[in-house]
């Protein structure tokens, strides 16, 4: 029977005409140019352009001094002893026996005393301590000892005891004691005995101050021997707690915030030239000052405090000790503290409103306190004001000098000895030796932070800060070990810059924050598209030729 389904025909596809040989060896010139255009021009140019620049660091040495064996930090002191105006004293004999018993009293390889018998030059005195000089024996330079003994003969009898005393405004120490009282070499071995005294006395806190200092970093405390890390007193974490951390330059505001509409002026220009001035001059190789001053009307109080109370037997208004902290209203009184290239030290005058006059603090009786680290606090009673509109010279005079003892706290003068320039060489010191151990920190953490981050940029400049900073770390500890402190300082403080400059450079922070991710994601996008035909050409065309190879056979 005869079937009407109709049948359908399969057709094979049409399939391309043989490839020729030339068309084969086109194809694989075409993929073996695009693939040498990227090897011989991409990946250098890509190199190029994205490579991190590492400027060489010397990891070695700034490793060395982050651990405290960069140089060996000395504070040589010079002593002179003048006897020039006694004749019963063989100067060079006392000087052996004082020099003989401090160095078997020695408390710190750190922190030496060295007597030589002064030599006064009188060409270019100016005052009593620039008219000694002392020559080094090895590098024969000339300059002034840090403190001069003035050995002074008294009438009193041979039993009276020396007695010392220490010129408040020049480092001269004077001793006087009686002639009868050195008629032998005992009574001369005692006169050495009590010198040596007043010398441990006088430097007592300047030590323990710098030991405390060295023993706080961990790298540097591994040179002090087991005697020199002995506790801080209270006294001394107190000062260091209450002051500013060292700055070439601070900014002083001084402001005058009164309760009602008087006084509404004051005369602080002639105040601060007369009372302050002379002591922020006495600073100047240490650090220097800026000022400025406002006054602010109707300046009310904090709306945090307790107080002030009126407290009827007394009939005075106070505030609670609590109080103190919460004191400045810090949203409605202006004070910036970003004003000024360092950092700002506020000083307020407040006037009370007669209606809560007189003001003073419950606990004490006081008118004053100081708000560590930041600035002090001075209140004037209008009835101290004499209820005038304008704050005279005069009556400013006790608010500069509180505002003077205030000023020593912030900036960390030590309390001891009672001689001004002392203390200030003693600041000097220590000032340098916190600037040399943080210059140092910042080098390690560089060099750690470099050896972690192999990834991270390290510009031309950033090796030639650290050098710089190297340089001037070896200079400080050169001049200290002379007893250049002022240069020793500025050392110190240009060694610092320089570290504090190459760890916080801009094109490295940058890179700190950039991780591997972040390049992932950006390849990925931009080279993915491109890759992916080249790759997948040369694995056929590698494919193909195995084949070919495989049918020859």
């Amino acid at each position: 029977m005869k079937s009407n389904t109709p049948v359908t025909a399969t057709v094979a596809p049409k399939q391309p005409p043989p490839e020729t040989i030339q068309e084969t060896k086109t194809r694989r010139w075409i993929i073996l140019s695009l693939w040498a255009i990227i090897a011989i021009f991409g990946l250098p140019a890509w190199y190029a352009t994205t490579a991190v620049p590492r400027a060489e660091l010397p990891i070695e040495v700034m490793t060395r001094w982050s651990e405290g064996q960069g140089s060996k930090i000395e504070f040589p002191i010079t002593v002179a002893i003048d006897s020039s105006a006694v004749s019963s004293i063989d100067t060079s004999v006392l000087v052996q026996k004082i020099q003989i018993d401090l160095d078997q009293r020695q408390e710190s390889s750190l922190h030496g005393l060295h007597v030589v018998p002064a030599m006064r030059d009188l060409t270019s005195a100016h005052t009593l301590a620039e008219s000694f000089i002392y020559t080094h024996s090895s590098t024969h330079e000339r300059f002034q000892p840090q403190l001069v003994i003035e050995l002074r003969e008294t009438a009193e009898s041979a039993s009276e005891s020396p007695v010392a005393k220490l010129q408040p405004f020049n480092p001269v120490l004077e001793i006087h004691y009686s002639q009868a009282s050195v008629s032998n070499d005992a009574d001369l071995h005692s006169l050495a005995q009590f010198v040596i005294n007043e010398l441990q006395e006088t430097y007592a806190e300047e030590r323990a101050t710098i030991t405390h200092l060295i023993a706080s970093d961990a790298a540097f405390a591994r040179s002090l021997d087991t005697q020199a890390q002995e506790s801080m007193s209270s006294e001394l974490k107190q000062r260091s707690n209450r002051a500013f951390k060292y700055a070439t330059t601070y900014h002083l505001t001084v402001s005058l915030f009164s309760g009602s509409d008087t006084p509404s002026s004051w005369d602080i220009k002639s105040a601060l030239d007369e009372y302050l001035s002379p002591f922020l001059q006495s600073f100047a190789s240490i650090s220097t000052f800026t000022l400025d001053t406002q006054v602010q009307l109707y300046a009310s109080l904090s709306t945090s405090l307790q107080g002030p109370n009126y407290d009827e037997s007394s009939k005075q208004w106070t505030l609670l000790h609590s109080d103190l902290s919460a004191f400045i209203n810090a949203a409605e009184w202006p004070l910036n503290p970003s004003i000024g290239t360092g950092p700002t030290m506020n000083f307020v005058v407040y006037v009370p409103s007669k209606a809560q006059s007189p003001l003073v603090i419950s606990e004490t009786g006081g008118t004053s306190w100081l708000i560590p680290q930041w600035g002090g606090v001075q209140i004037v009673n209008q009835d101290e004001a004499s209820n005038s509109t304008t704050l005279t010279k005069d009556a400013l005079e006790p608010v500069m000098r509180t505002f003077a003892d205030q000023l020593d706290a912030l900036l960390g003068l030590p309390q001891s000895p009672s001689s001004l320039p002392l203390r200030l060489s003693s600041l000097t010191r220590e000032r340098t030796t916190s600037l040399i151990i943080s210059a140092s920190s910042t080098l390690g953490a560089l060099a750690r932070l470099s050896l972690k981050l192999t990834s991270i940029a390290i510009p031309d400049n950033v090796a030639t800060s650290v050098a710089d900073a190297i340089q001037h770390l070896e200079q400080a500890c050169e001049d200290l070990r002379q007893g250049r402190f002022d240069s020793a300082l500025e050392h110190a403080r240009s060694a610092e810059t320089q570290a504090e400059q190459a760890f916080f450079d801009p094109s490295m922070v940058g890179q700190v924050y950039f991780p591997d991710e972040h390049k992932v994601a950006v390849y990925v996008p931009m080279l993915g598209p491109m890759a992916v035909p080249l790759v997948m050409a040369a694995m056929k065309e590698v494919k193909r030729i195995r084949q070919t190879r495989s049918f020859s056979r």
